[in-house]
Protein backbone atom coordinates (compact mmCIF):
# COMPACT_ATOMS: atom_id res chain seq x y z
CA UNK A 1 0.00 0.00 0.00
CA UNK A 2 1.39 3.37 -0.64
CA UNK A 3 0.13 5.96 1.85
CA UNK A 4 0.54 10.08 1.68
CA UNK A 5 2.05 11.69 4.50
CA UNK A 6 0.36 14.44 6.47
CA UNK A 7 2.37 17.26 5.52
CA UNK A 8 0.75 20.46 7.28
CA UNK A 9 -0.05 23.52 4.68
CA UNK A 10 0.53 20.99 2.05
CA UNK A 11 -0.76 17.32 1.71
CA UNK A 12 -4.13 19.57 2.56
CA UNK A 13 -7.83 18.73 0.48
CA UNK A 14 -6.33 21.02 -2.36
CA UNK A 15 -3.20 18.89 -2.91
CA UNK A 16 -5.26 15.62 -1.88
CA UNK A 17 -8.24 16.41 -5.09
CA UNK A 18 -5.50 17.44 -7.46
CA UNK A 19 -3.28 14.70 -6.92
CA UNK A 20 -5.92 12.11 -6.92
CA UNK A 21 -7.79 13.93 -10.81
CA UNK A 22 -4.49 13.87 -12.26
CA UNK A 23 -3.60 10.41 -10.36
CA UNK A 24 -6.20 8.26 -9.40
CA UNK A 25 -5.30 5.32 -7.25
CA UNK A 26 -1.51 6.73 -7.14
CA UNK A 27 -1.82 6.46 -3.73
CA UNK A 28 -3.93 4.14 -1.75
CA UNK A 29 -4.92 6.74 1.06
CA UNK A 30 -3.73 9.47 2.64
CA UNK A 31 -3.20 10.35 6.46
CA UNK A 32 -4.59 13.88 6.67
CA UNK A 33 -2.60 17.50 8.14
CA UNK A 34 -3.11 16.67 11.89
CA UNK A 35 -6.53 18.41 13.54
CA UNK A 36 -5.39 20.25 16.63
CA UNK A 37 -7.29 19.23 19.78
CA UNK A 38 -6.21 22.98 21.11
CA UNK A 39 -8.50 23.70 18.85
CA UNK A 40 -11.34 22.58 20.69
CA UNK A 41 -14.33 19.97 19.83
CA UNK A 42 -15.58 19.13 15.50
CA UNK A 43 -17.73 22.31 15.18
CA UNK A 44 -15.36 24.49 16.33
CA UNK A 45 -12.28 23.65 15.00
CA UNK A 46 -12.48 26.01 12.03
CA UNK A 47 -10.23 25.36 8.53
CA UNK A 48 -8.56 22.26 9.86
CA UNK A 49 -11.75 20.74 10.23
CA UNK A 50 -13.32 21.14 6.75
CA UNK A 51 -9.72 19.66 5.26
CA UNK A 52 -12.18 16.23 5.99
CA UNK A 53 -15.46 17.05 6.04
CA UNK A 54 -16.56 14.16 3.81
CA UNK A 55 -18.38 16.60 1.11
CA UNK A 56 -15.49 18.44 0.61
CA UNK A 57 -14.21 15.09 -0.28
CA UNK A 58 -15.83 13.79 -2.46
CA UNK A 59 -13.86 12.86 -5.45
CA UNK A 60 -10.73 12.60 -3.83
CA UNK A 61 -8.38 9.88 -2.48
CA UNK A 62 -9.46 7.72 0.85
CA UNK A 63 -8.66 10.05 3.91
CA UNK A 64 -7.49 8.43 7.33
CA UNK A 65 -8.11 12.09 10.07
CA UNK A 66 -5.09 12.56 12.42
CA UNK A 67 -5.35 13.95 15.77
CA UNK A 68 -3.09 16.07 17.59
CA UNK A 69 -2.81 16.63 21.47
CA UNK A 70 -2.34 15.15 24.47
CA UNK A 71 -5.79 15.69 25.73
CA UNK A 72 -7.85 12.21 26.31
CA UNK A 73 -11.34 13.89 26.62
CA UNK A 74 -10.93 16.16 23.76
CA UNK A 75 -9.24 13.15 21.78
CA UNK A 76 -12.05 10.86 22.13
CA UNK A 77 -14.49 13.62 21.57
CA UNK A 78 -13.13 14.53 18.35
CA UNK A 79 -12.63 10.98 17.46
CA UNK A 80 -16.20 9.39 17.70
CA UNK A 81 -17.43 13.11 16.04
CA UNK A 82 -15.68 12.03 13.12
CA UNK A 83 -16.99 8.64 13.51
CA UNK A 84 -20.62 10.43 12.83
CA UNK A 85 -19.28 11.74 9.83
CA UNK A 86 -18.33 8.56 8.96
CA UNK A 87 -14.86 7.79 9.57
CA UNK A 88 -14.13 4.40 10.77
CA UNK A 89 -10.14 5.49 11.55
CA UNK A 90 -8.46 8.03 13.54
CA UNK A 91 -4.55 8.43 13.71
CA UNK A 92 -2.45 9.89 16.46
CA UNK A 93 0.30 12.04 15.64
CA UNK A 94 3.12 11.13 17.81
CA UNK A 95 5.80 12.62 15.29
CA UNK A 96 5.58 16.24 14.59
CA UNK A 97 8.79 17.90 15.10
CA UNK A 98 8.08 21.42 15.38
CA UNK A 99 9.55 22.47 18.48
CA UNK A 100 6.41 24.80 19.56
CA UNK A 101 4.09 21.81 19.56
CA UNK A 102 7.21 19.46 20.90
CA UNK A 103 7.31 21.81 24.06
CA UNK A 104 3.64 20.96 25.29
CA UNK A 105 4.43 17.49 25.03
CA UNK A 106 2.61 17.06 21.24
CA UNK A 107 3.38 14.92 18.45
CA UNK A 108 7.48 13.48 19.49
CA UNK A 109 7.12 15.78 22.12
CA UNK A 110 5.33 13.01 24.42
CA UNK A 111 7.78 9.98 23.43
CA UNK A 112 10.35 11.28 25.73
CA UNK A 113 7.21 10.56 28.44
CA UNK A 114 5.82 6.38 27.84
CA UNK A 115 3.86 7.26 30.98
CA UNK A 116 2.20 9.59 29.58
CA UNK A 117 1.51 7.58 26.64
CA UNK A 118 0.07 4.66 27.90
CA UNK A 119 -2.31 6.98 30.17
CA UNK A 120 -3.21 8.67 27.25
CA UNK A 121 -3.95 5.30 25.70
CA UNK A 122 -5.76 3.53 28.62
CA UNK A 123 -8.55 6.59 28.77
CA UNK A 124 -8.68 7.04 24.66
CA UNK A 125 -9.08 3.31 23.29
CA UNK A 126 -11.33 1.62 25.26
CA UNK A 127 -14.05 4.65 24.26
CA UNK A 128 -13.19 5.09 21.02
CA UNK A 129 -15.66 4.28 17.93
CA UNK A 130 -12.95 4.31 15.30
CA UNK A 131 -10.13 2.28 14.85
CA UNK A 132 -7.02 3.57 16.45
CA UNK A 133 -3.32 3.98 14.45
CA UNK A 134 -0.73 6.12 15.21
CA UNK A 135 2.19 7.62 13.50
CA UNK A 136 5.75 8.04 15.82
CA UNK A 137 9.21 8.86 15.21
CA UNK A 138 12.18 7.37 17.55
CA UNK A 139 11.58 9.97 19.79
CA UNK A 140 12.60 13.15 20.04
CA UNK A 141 15.93 13.54 21.80
CA UNK A 142 16.99 10.17 21.93
CA UNK A 143 16.23 7.55 18.90
CA UNK A 144 16.28 4.71 22.38
CA UNK A 145 12.89 6.47 23.36
CA UNK A 146 11.20 4.63 20.98
CA UNK A 147 12.39 1.58 23.37
CA UNK A 148 9.90 2.38 25.95
CA UNK A 149 7.23 3.18 23.90
CA UNK A 150 6.63 0.46 21.22
CA UNK A 151 5.92 -2.37 24.25
CA UNK A 152 3.19 0.43 25.23
CA UNK A 153 1.67 0.19 21.77
CA UNK A 154 1.84 -3.40 21.58
CA UNK A 155 -0.63 -4.00 24.82
CA UNK A 156 -3.30 -2.15 22.24
CA UNK A 157 -5.36 -3.24 19.32
CA UNK A 158 -3.85 -0.47 16.73
CA UNK A 159 -4.81 -0.52 13.38
CA UNK A 160 -0.87 0.31 12.50
CA UNK A 161 1.84 2.24 13.45
CA UNK A 162 3.92 4.64 10.78
CA UNK A 163 7.49 4.80 11.96
CA UNK A 164 9.64 7.70 10.44
CA UNK A 165 13.48 7.02 11.91
CA UNK A 166 14.24 9.90 12.86
CA UNK A 167 14.12 11.87 16.37
CA UNK A 168 11.69 15.37 16.52
CA UNK A 169 14.87 17.17 16.88
CA UNK A 170 16.79 16.11 13.91
CA UNK A 171 13.42 17.54 12.26
CA UNK A 172 14.53 15.94 8.48
CA UNK A 173 17.91 16.69 8.22
CA UNK A 174 20.47 14.15 8.44
CA UNK A 175 19.98 10.24 7.25
CA UNK A 176 17.20 8.22 8.62
CA UNK A 177 18.37 5.68 11.31
CA UNK A 178 17.28 2.27 9.15
CA UNK A 179 19.77 0.44 11.66
CA UNK A 180 17.36 1.57 14.71
CA UNK A 181 14.33 1.05 12.67
CA UNK A 182 15.64 -2.31 11.89
CA UNK A 183 16.43 -3.24 15.54
CA UNK A 184 12.56 -2.14 16.70
CA UNK A 185 10.95 -3.97 13.59
CA UNK A 186 10.80 -7.65 14.78
CA UNK A 187 9.35 -6.18 18.25
CA UNK A 188 5.76 -4.42 16.75
CA UNK A 189 3.26 -6.47 17.12
CA UNK A 190 1.20 -4.43 15.16
CA UNK A 191 0.82 -3.88 10.85
CA UNK A 192 4.13 -1.34 10.48
CA UNK A 193 3.72 1.79 8.17
CA UNK A 194 7.65 2.81 7.08
CA UNK A 195 7.80 6.97 6.25
CA UNK A 196 10.97 8.90 5.71
CA UNK A 197 13.26 10.09 2.61
CA UNK A 198 11.23 7.57 0.01
CA UNK A 199 12.14 10.65 -2.94
CA UNK A 200 12.82 8.00 -6.03
CA UNK A 201 11.72 4.49 -7.16
CA UNK A 202 15.28 3.24 -6.04
CA UNK A 203 14.60 4.53 -2.57
CA UNK A 204 11.16 2.67 -2.66
CA UNK A 205 12.42 -0.68 -4.04
CA UNK A 206 15.67 -0.13 -1.14
CA UNK A 207 12.87 -0.19 1.72
CA UNK A 208 11.14 -2.82 0.59
CA UNK A 209 14.51 -5.22 0.09
CA UNK A 210 15.84 -3.85 3.40
CA UNK A 211 12.21 -5.32 5.50
CA UNK A 212 10.33 -7.69 3.66
CA UNK A 213 7.93 -7.76 5.98
CA UNK A 214 6.93 -4.06 5.26
CA UNK A 215 4.11 -3.82 3.09
CA UNK A 216 3.11 -0.22 3.45
CA UNK A 217 5.15 2.38 2.58
CA UNK A 218 4.41 6.63 3.54
CA UNK A 219 5.48 9.27 1.15
CA UNK A 220 5.71 12.54 1.84
CA UNK A 221 8.41 15.47 0.37
CA UNK A 222 8.67 12.91 -2.60
CA UNK A 223 5.72 13.21 -4.09
CA UNK A 224 6.13 16.93 -4.12
CA UNK A 225 9.23 16.41 -5.12
CA UNK A 226 8.39 13.84 -8.07
CA UNK A 227 4.20 13.98 -8.45
CA UNK A 228 4.74 11.26 -11.03
CA UNK A 229 6.65 8.94 -8.20
CA UNK A 230 3.57 6.53 -6.71
CA UNK A 231 3.05 6.00 -10.32
CA UNK A 232 6.82 4.98 -11.11
CA UNK A 233 6.96 2.73 -8.43
CA UNK A 234 3.49 1.13 -9.62
CA UNK A 235 3.95 0.81 -13.24
CA UNK A 236 7.93 -0.40 -12.19
CA UNK A 237 10.10 2.00 -13.60
CA UNK A 238 13.47 1.72 -14.15
CA UNK A 239 14.88 2.61 -10.41
CA UNK A 240 16.45 5.87 -11.74
CA UNK A 241 13.58 7.00 -13.41
CA UNK A 242 12.96 10.27 -11.11
CA UNK A 243 12.11 14.10 -12.06
CA UNK A 244 14.63 14.73 -13.97
CA UNK A 245 12.69 12.21 -17.23
CA UNK A 246 11.59 14.10 -19.87
CA UNK A 247 8.07 12.00 -20.43
CA UNK A 248 5.63 10.56 -18.14
CA UNK A 249 4.68 6.99 -18.33
CA UNK A 250 1.58 6.82 -21.19
CA UNK A 251 -1.68 8.05 -20.91
CA UNK A 252 -0.46 10.12 -17.29
CA UNK A 253 -0.05 13.56 -17.15
CA UNK A 254 3.00 15.12 -16.12
CA UNK A 255 4.72 16.77 -13.68
CA UNK A 256 4.06 20.00 -15.24
CA UNK A 257 0.04 19.37 -15.86
CA UNK A 258 0.13 18.60 -12.46
CA UNK A 259 1.30 21.70 -11.57
CA UNK A 260 -0.74 23.67 -13.76
CA UNK A 261 -3.69 21.64 -12.31
CA UNK A 262 -2.98 22.77 -8.58
CA UNK A 263 -2.51 26.41 -9.51
CA UNK A 264 -5.59 26.55 -10.81
CA UNK A 265 -7.28 25.14 -8.23
CA UNK A 266 -5.32 27.38 -5.61
CA UNK A 267 -6.86 30.55 -8.37
CA UNK A 268 -10.76 29.28 -6.88
CA UNK A 269 -10.03 30.04 -3.54
CA UNK A 270 -12.17 32.47 -2.59
CA UNK A 271 -9.11 34.00 -0.70
CA UNK A 272 -7.37 37.15 -1.56
CA UNK A 273 -4.45 37.50 -4.22
CA UNK A 274 -1.99 37.51 -1.51
CA UNK A 275 -2.87 34.47 0.11
CA UNK A 276 -3.03 32.75 -3.62
CA UNK A 277 0.70 33.92 -4.14
CA UNK A 278 1.82 32.42 -0.24
CA UNK A 279 0.04 29.24 -1.12
CA UNK A 280 1.32 29.19 -4.69
CA UNK A 281 5.33 29.73 -3.39
CA UNK A 282 4.57 26.96 -0.80
CA UNK A 283 3.98 24.25 -3.14
CA UNK A 284 6.33 25.77 -5.89
CA UNK A 285 9.55 25.35 -3.23
CA UNK A 286 9.22 21.51 -3.24
CA UNK A 287 7.01 21.20 -7.11
CA UNK A 288 9.83 23.29 -8.75
CA UNK A 289 11.71 20.32 -8.32
CA UNK A 290 10.37 18.19 -10.65
CA UNK A 291 10.60 20.61 -13.35
CA UNK A 292 13.87 21.11 -16.26
CA UNK A 293 15.20 24.38 -16.30
CA UNK A 294 17.74 26.36 -13.78
CA UNK A 295 17.54 27.59 -10.42
CA UNK A 296 17.54 30.94 -11.48
CA UNK A 297 14.24 30.65 -13.59
CA UNK A 298 12.81 28.94 -10.88
CA UNK A 299 13.95 31.54 -7.83
CA UNK A 300 12.51 34.41 -10.20
CA UNK A 301 8.88 33.15 -8.89
CA UNK A 302 10.13 33.26 -5.27
CA UNK A 303 10.80 36.76 -5.39
CA UNK A 304 7.97 38.07 -7.62
CA UNK A 305 5.27 39.31 -5.84
CA UNK A 306 2.88 40.16 -8.67
CA UNK A 307 0.02 36.74 -9.15
CA UNK A 308 0.13 38.03 -12.67
CA UNK A 309 3.80 38.00 -13.21
CA UNK A 310 3.75 34.49 -11.44
CA UNK A 311 1.48 33.17 -13.46
CA UNK A 312 3.49 34.05 -16.64
CA UNK A 313 6.68 32.50 -14.72
CA UNK A 314 4.66 29.66 -14.27
CA UNK A 315 3.46 29.16 -17.99
CA UNK A 316 7.03 29.70 -19.33
CA UNK A 317 8.22 26.90 -17.11
CA UNK A 318 5.78 24.51 -17.79
CA UNK A 319 5.14 24.12 -20.76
Amino acid sequence: MLILAPMQGLTELLFRRAFHRCYPGAFDLAVSPFLSLTDGNLRNAGKKVEDVLPELNAGSMPVVPQVLGHNADGFVDLANRLNELGYSEVNWNMGCPMRRVAAKHRGSGILPFPDEVRSILDSVVPRLKTALSVKVRLGYISPDEIDAIVPILNDYPLASVTVHPRTGKQVYSGQVNLQKFSEILPSIKHRVVYNGDVCSVYDYRRIRSLFPAVKDVMIGRGALYNPLLPTQIRTECPDDFGPAAAAAPQGVPSAQQFIVALVDDILRLEISNQAKIRKIKEYWCLLSKALPGTEERKRRLLHADDLDAILRLIDEMTK
